[in-house]
């Protein structure tokens, strides 16, 4: 008996290692498919970012000019009237194009209706957001210079304030128990930190600064213009946005208007007819941009901020505008340079008319796109494959997984 007693040490000390060796496999295992199950459920999600379950955001907040106004310039000042709106809405629809804009794809991809314009105030509905773009506005603030050339005196800070004003309304609005019918057109108060805020805005900034400026001195006020920009966002992080969207600016130096305004020399022209020297500055500021987008990333740990690469989307189209089926990009649909403006009175009054068949058009009238050239961007950089970090506009709410 004595001498099993031995054996039982041994037994004991082999069913107690064996246990252990059992808990470490069981974990090993169910850590394994632990991992496997997240990386299916994470190329599940990964599958489905076209559609627009994803981040769910509630509301747009949209800042910018011309290229994503949906009528707040029209609202404000001098009606934008036919041939602008015939492609997708039939009439006209406040925008500087023939169809949708930019930032009508962003709501269609996220699921929620058009943006109404801030500044409309005939048949309005902000329940998803609200437009404070404005045709011809800049993220510097107006000056008597740039106001005599025609910019909108509502630049990014006056666009600030009034959703800083549109956020406090409506907040009080809530705490006073308003009439429902009226809550069904407002946000709701939590909506304004879970929505996306969109910024598409800077172009009129350095078409101003071509007119009264050398080249060199355009370049040296970027750094002014971008810590501007930045200052929005934070301005806008103070009001709780959190999920931030950042488009760069197109090459500007390829828009028609502007190869007229500033015939180029031979050696200061691109193979697409562009202006090197201008889309060089373009380029710049987007470099700068982009670092300082990765600044604000270190100083608002708990936003998401997303950089939008348009102007390499924008310069693939002009550059195979044959291919994808467009006429050559320096002509346009609508309007006669330089005295018959696509959006001006002359046009209204039936001495402009424009071309037959828009979609084959990049540009609308000499400095906007069309919207089949809106239509072929939107499905470039939507996606997420020329944004920083690759992010579809669907998942911008969530922060960049670091594997």
């Amino acid at each position: 008996m004595e001498g099993a007693r031995p054996r039982t040490g041994i037994s004991r000390r082999w069913k107690t290692s064996w246990a252990s060796r059992k808990s470490v496999k069981t974990f090993i295992i169910t850590a394994f498919f632990a991992v496997v199950l997240s990386l299916f459920l994470l190329s599940g999600k990964q599958r489905n970012v076209g559609q627009s379950s994803g981040c769910d955001f509630p509301a747009i907040f949209n800042f910018g000019d011309s290229n994503s106004d949906t009528g707040g310039k029209s609202a404000a000042f001098n009606r934008i009237l036919f041939p602008n709106g015939n492609t997708f809405f039939q009439k006209p629809a406040g925008r500087y194009c023939d169809g949708k804009v930019m930032i009508d794809f962003i709501a269609e991809k996220l699921g929620l209706p058009y943006l109404s314009a801030y500044l409309d105030s005939i048949d309005a509905n902000f329940r998803h957001g609200a437009n404070f773009a404005t045709g011809g506005s800049t993220i510097q603030p107006l000056d008597v210079r740039m106001f005599k050339r025609g910019f909108s005196p509502i630049s990014l800070d006056i666009q600030l304030s009034q959703f800083e004003q549109f956020k406090e309304r409506v907040n009080e609005l809530y705490k006073e128990g308003g009439n429902s019918n009226i809550k069904n057109k407002l946000p709701r108060p939590e909506d304004f930190s879970q929505a996306l805020y969109t910024f598409d805005i800077v172009q009129n900034d350095l078409d101003s600064a071509f007119k009264s400026m050398t080249e060199k001195q355009v370049v040296e006020s970027l750094p002014g213009i971008i810590n501007l920009l930045a200052q929005a966002v934070q301005r806008l992080h103070q009001q709780g946005a959190r999920a931030f969207w950042i488009h760069n600016t197109g090459p500007i130096g390829c828009s028609p208007f502007q190869v007229l305004d500033y015939p180029p020399q031979t050696e200061n022209v691109d193979q697409n007819g562009c202006i090197m020297s201008q889309n060089e500055v373009a380029q710049e500021f987007n470099r700068q941009l982009k670092e300082g987008v990765i600044q604000l990333r270190m100083q608002l740990p708990d936003a998401v901020l997303t950089y939008v690469d348009i102007y390499s989307a924008r310069y693939s189209l002009i550059s195979e505008a044959k291919k994808y089926g467009f006429a050559n990009p320096l002509s346009y649909c609508c309007g006669h340079y330089p005295d018959i403006l696509c959006w001006g009175k002359k046009i209204m009054n039936g001495l402009g008319t424009s071309c037959s068949n828009s979609s084959a058009y990049i540009s609308w009238d000499g400095i906007h796109y069309s919207h089949a050239a809106n239509m072929w961007v939107a499905n470039k950089v939507l996606d997420g494959l020329l944004s920083d970090p690759p992010t579809p506009i669907t998942e911008a709410c969530r922060m960049p997984l670091n594997l």
